[in-house]
C-alpha cells in the first residue's frame, strides 16, 4: 500500500456505502413486484422509484464533495466512474419495474425471477464490498463472484430470448418482454461493471 502524508476525506467511503445499500433495497423491491398484483405493482413501483431518486442524491452529494475536496481517498475519476456505475445500477432496476407497470404485463416469464435474484446477489455483494473500500482488503472475491454471476445472467438473458420467441406468439407482447428482459440484463452489466471497477482500483491502490 502506497504511503500516504496529506489526510483523506475519508466521507465518500460512507457515501458509496449508503448507496450501495440502496441497491439492495431496490433489487428486494424489484423481486417483491414480480409476485404482486397490478394494484401492488404500481405501489411497489413507486417506492423503487423512490429508492432510485435517494441514489441520484447520494450520487450527487459524492460528486459535489469531488469538486469541494483537494485530496481524495483514491483517484477522482474513479470515484466518479464508480459513483456513475452504482446509480446506472440503481436506474436499471428502476426501469424494469416503470415498464411492468406501464405496459400492464399481467404475467412474466418464469426465469424473470431468475435473473432479478442474481441482481439481488449482486446488489448484496457490492454493498458488502464497498466499506472494504477504505483497506483495500479481501475484494478479490467479490469481483470474481460478480463477474461469475453476470455470466450466469448473459445464458440466463439468452434463454429467456430464445423462449419468448418460441411461446409468445403476440407480436406487442414479444416486444414488450423482450425489453423488460433487456433491461435485467442491461442491470447485470452495470453490476459487473462496479466490480471490474473495484478490481482496478485496488491493483492501483496496491
Amino acid at each position: 500500500m502506497r504511503l500516504r502524508l496529506t489526510p483523506r476525506d475519508t466521507t465518500f467511503f460512507d457515501l458509496l456505502g449508503a448507496l450501495a445499500r440502496r441497491l439492495v433495497t431496490g433489487a428486494s423491491l424489484l423481486a417483491e413486484l414480480l409476485g404482486a398484483d397490478r394494484e401492488a405493482r404500481e405501489e411497489l413501483a413507486g417506492r423503487l422509484r423512490e429508492e432510485e431518486h435517494l441514489a441520484d442524491e447520494l450520487a450527487h452529494e459524492i460528486m459535489r464533495r469531488l469538486n469541494q475536496t483537494f485530496v481524495t481517498p483514491f483517484d477522482r475519476d474513479d470515484i466518479y466512474a464508480l459513483t456513475s456505475a452504482l446509480d446506472d445500477c440503481m436506474d436499471s432496476m428502476e426501469e424494469a419495474a416503470d415498464l411492468i407497470v406501464l405496459y400492464k404485463v399481467d404475467e412474466l416469464p418464469r426465469r424473470v425471477s431468475d435473473q432479478v435474484q442474481v441482481l439481488q446477489r449482486c446488489a448484496e455483494l457490492t454493498a458488502d464490498a464497498m466499506p472494504r473500500l477504505r483497506t483495500m482488503g479481501k475484494l478479490a472475491d467479490y469481483w470474481v463472484e460478480v463477474n461469475r454471476l453476470e455470466n450466469e445472467a448473459d445464458k440466463l438473458h439468452r434463454k429467456l430470448i430464445a423462449l419468448l420467441f418460441d411461446d409468445v406468439t403476440d407480436p406487442i407482447l414479444l416486444i414488450k418482454l423482450k425489453e423488460i428482459v433487456d433491461v435485467l440484463e442491461d442491470a447485470a452489466d452495470h453490476f459487473e461493471k462496479v466490480a471490474n471497477l473495484v478490481e482496478t482500483i485496488a491493483l492501483k491502490e496496491s
